[in-house]
């Protein structure tokens, strides 16, 4: 929901130091790369109950997930770019509520649990939508030049980001912030499962 308002103030910034980057011959695969490692680093930090470090490395994280689509734009976008973004998002989401499960399974767990369901059936709609949305031919730029189709959603990237780093600041409230937010990803899948409907109404099953 935020992502768009935040990226229409973002993208200058972003794509200056994307350009920068790219004229020092690093390549947007070895930012999409780092930003992954940082996510990993910041996942290590919470088990081990460092919260204000794994704050700092997952918004480390986040800027080079923002820098690498900079520095393809500054050079080539590739598909295999753009598949590896979208794999290690995906396992950057999936490692910081494991890690804070790990951090304590007995308060966490459940709700820790919880949430990483509602981020599989609403990672599982969003990509959905983005195969059904190609074998139609169709394209947007809602959410910036994109590798494939981005629906947008009650639940994007900048409230996970913000959901993340609230579970940082307070750790003892991970089970409250993690099953409201989990709410709203299933919101959120059910929501594209309804635009599905209406989007797809006409196309034939293979």
């Amino acid at each position: 929901m935020l992502d768009g308002h935040f990226r229409k103030r973002l993208d200058p910034w972003l794509d200056r130091a994307g350009r920068a980057l790219a004229r020092r011959g690093i390549s947007a695969n070895t930012v999409t790369i780092t930003g992954f490692l940082l996510g990993l680093a910041a996942a290590i930090a919470i088990v081990l109950d460092a919260f204000a470090w794994g704050f700092i490395l997952i918004g480390a994280s986040r800027i080079c997930d923002g820098l690498d689509g900079a520095v393809a734009r500054a050079t080539d976008s590739t598909d295999f770019g753009g598949f590896l973004d979208i794999v290690l998002d995906f396992a950057f989401y999936g490692l910081i509520p494991f890690a804070f499960i790990l951090a304590d399974p007995y308060e966490n767990g459940a709700a820790g649990g919880l949430l990483l369901l509602s981020f599989y059936i609403n990672g599982a709609s969003f990509l959905a939508f983005a195969v059904m949305a190609e074998k139609r031919g169709l394209a947007t730029d809602a959410r910036g030049a994109k590798s494939l189709y981005f629906t947008t959603g009650f639940a994007e990237a900048t409230e996970t980001i913000v959901v993340f780093l609230a579970f940082c600041l307070l750790p003892h409230w991970f089970s409250e912030i993690a099953i409201g937010f989990s709410l709203v990803c299933f919101y959120t899948a059910l929501s594209r499962v309804i635009l599905a409907r209406t989007s797809f109404r006409t196309e034939k099953q293979a």
